[in-house]
């Protein structure tokens, strides 16, 4: 029996196409809650981009991919902070190799050194603007959950296997790699919450459709694909439901009769 469901929220939860929430998926957010459901966001996001959710009743969060989550009064649960010789081995990279767009995500919000078209396609995807500008040797200075790296995957995999050594890398999106401390994941996330609320992991559903998402599908006991998730991702998964767009949640949740 599922207690406990974890959604995703760019491409999952809410639609690339209209940036806003299909009403199949609120219906299905509200009849959850009623059957005695807890249901939970799992998102790459701080949890400062959550303003689209702030009326919709979760039961807590899990952002920046793991590395901040909370319950829904957003009381601290869990938070993994990126070691300092990492920024500062990134930092030295970028004065000896030339810079690239890097954001910083910290328990106050997100800041990036400097914006490119990169960093403005991404923003036309998810329908949220850049952050401010902050040079990333001020950014350090504040505790960073999460660094996106506006670069490609070859330059990617350098910076991870030379520079950020205690970190990982994954990606939803082709333009950047969301960078978290080794070991820190929506996975990792949904695993902290055991101690809080009341369910096991054999009692836990997912919906996802990004790179970032495979850990949490594989891990929960229903792991579900969005339609239009990746290739990699659909094979990680339990069930491949409809897309955003085509009420894939609703339908899904249907298919499993949990509503």
């Amino acid at each position: 029996m599922v207690k406990a469901v974890f959604f995703d929220v760019d491409g999952t939860l809410v639609s690339f196409n209209t940036h806003s929430i299909p009403p199949s998926a609120l219906d299905a957010l509200s009849t959850l809650k009623n059957n005695g459901i807890k249901v939970f966001v799992a998102t790459g996001r701080a949890f400062v981009q959550l303003e689209i959710l702030s009326d919709l009743p979760f039961d807590g969060y899990i952002t920046a991919n793991g590395a901040y989550c909370t319950n829904s009064q957003y009381e601290l649960i869990h938070k993994s902070i990126i070691p300092i010789e990492d920024i500062e081995a990134l930092i030295r990279y970028q004065e000896e190799k030339g810079q690239f767009p890097v954001s910083f995500m910290t328990p106050k919000g997100m800041t990036i050194n400097y914006i490119d078209e990169k960093v403005m396609e991404l923003s036309r995807i998810v329908d949220v603007p850049p952050p401010p500008v902050k040079s990333l040797r001020e950014a350090a200075n504040s505790e960073v959950l999460q660094m996106d790296l506006y670069t490609d995957k070859e330059k990617e995999r350098e910076v991870m296997r030379k520079v950020l050594v205690h970190c990982q890398a994954t990606r939803w999106n082709p333009c950047f790699a969301d960078v978290n401390l080794r070991g820190c994941s929506k996975q990792a996330g949904i695993d902290h919450f055991f101690q809080h609320f009341d369910f096991k992991l054999d009692e836990t559903m997912a919906f996802g459709d990004g790179g970032n998402d495979i850990a949490m599908l594989r891990h929960v006991a229903i792991g579900v694909a969005m339609g239009n998730a990746s290739d990699e991702v659909k094979r990680t998964a339990d069930f491949v439901t409809d897309t955003v767009d085509d009420n894939g949640i609703w339908n899904a949740l249907k298919h499993f009769r949990i509503i």
